[in-house]
């Protein structure tokens, strides 16, 4: 099992917390459930975190069975319809967003 996440790292601006959140649940999420070979979609909003760790708003991981099948969502146009929802998301973010792929070791 393969998981990538996108990390979003920043601030959104002030008063536009839930518009942010109101696009991902609304716009996003049934973009990323259509990706190519996802298994499961979780989006996780951050609601506490240690003292000296970086400003983390969101992040977003989507399952795989294989590297071979991550690969392939990221080939394909579902893809950019989703970047698209993100660029405008972004307007209310002051940050960055990456991703990472993580390769399940435990539970098997």
């Amino acid at each position: 099992m393969f998981t990538r996440s996108a990390i979003f790292e920043g601030p959104i601006h002030k008063g536009q917390e839930e518009a942010f959140f109101q696009m991902v649940e609304e716009r996003l999420l049934p973009v990323w459930k259509r990706m190519p070979n996802a298994q499961a979609v979780r989006v996780m909003r951050t609601v506490d975190s240690d003292p000296d760790s970086p400003d983390i708003a969101m992040v977003q991981e989507v399952d795989y069975p294989s590297m071979e099948a991550v690969k392939e969502a990221l080939a394909s146009p579902v893809r950019l319809e989703g970047r698209a929802i993100t660029d405008e998301m972004m307007r209310m973010f002051d940050g960055r967003f990456y991703h990472v792929v993580y390769n399940r070791i435990a539970p098997k």
